[in-house]
């Protein structure tokens, strides 16, 4: 499932001149770039090597003052300050994306798709497909709507679209695992669910039990002595219990 676009406010504005820059402790004066980040980041370049004269990370606030053909740029941050003034600037804003591996292209705006954290962004629109934990992205795309396809371990391998609306991964799971194990509180079938965000197994007999267990990032591998299945995750082995410690008996 998409979730909605960030407003288009992810730029990195950009200021050129000839600059006055003051921190609390010094101050520089010389033709710089000023830029200013989406997350209030000042960065103030010069043309020698690559770290800036002056920088203020993720400021609390950021303010630019236009009087006639002067500028000044004021950056706070707790008790520090960053000031630069100028009597001309140049000025520019360029929109940016978040940056990541390739994994495609969009069906809908034709841009690149990319990798970035847990999510498959739309570089053009900018359009955000999260991704379940654990999940990979794989070769090849979904037959119905051309977005990539994920695999993903929740006690089988699963290939499904990246799209959650489209071919959810609850159904997947759901159709190969519902019914297939017992509980271990009272003897009733554990179902397939999502509750408060969280994929389970949990009881029929609900709320009469209210027994219920995550289904973990892994693959079915054997039966624990408890009579749940172990799972094969990248921790180890474990029982669909958590809490259980009989797997190894």
């Amino acid at each position: 499932m998409p979730a909605p676009p960030r407003p288009v406010t992810d730029a990195i504005r950009a200021f050129a001149g000839d600059c006055t820059v003051e921190t609390d402790d010094r101050i520089h004066r010389g033709r710089v770039l000023v830029l200013v980040k989406p997350d209030r980041t000042v960065l103030v370049h010069d043309a020698d090597g690559y770290q800036p004269v002056a920088w203020l990370t993720r400021a609390d606030a950021v303010t630019v003052e236009s009087d006639g053909p002067g500028f000044g740029l004021t950056a706070h941050l707790d008790d520090r300050t960053l000031r630069v003034t100028a009597d001309r600037i140049r000025r520019s804003v360029y929109p940016v994306t978040e940056a990541g591996v390739p994994v495609g292209t969009s069906p809908d705006s034709g841009g690149p798709l990319v990798r970035t954290g847990g999510a498959v962004v739309d570089v053009v629109d900018d359009t955000r497909y999260p991704l379940v934990a654990g999940a990979s992205v794989v070769d090849g795309t979904c037959p119905d709507c051309g977005l990539p396809r994920m695999r993903v371990d929740r006690g089988a391998t699963f290939e499904v679209c990246i799209d959650r609306d489209c071919e959810p991964l609850d159904d997947a799971v759901r159709e190969r695992f519902d019914r297939a194990w017992t509980c271990p509180d009272c003897g009733d079938d554990l179902r397939i669910i999502r509750r408060r965000g969280r994929l389970l197994a949990g009881c029929d007999a609900y709320p009469d039990c209210e027994t219920a267990f995550t289904v973990p990032a892994g693959v079915v591998v054997d039966d624990c002595p408890c009579g749940l299945p172990v799972f094969e995750t990248a921790t180890g082995r474990r029982c669909l219990d958590g809490t259980c410690d009989r797997r190894s008996e």
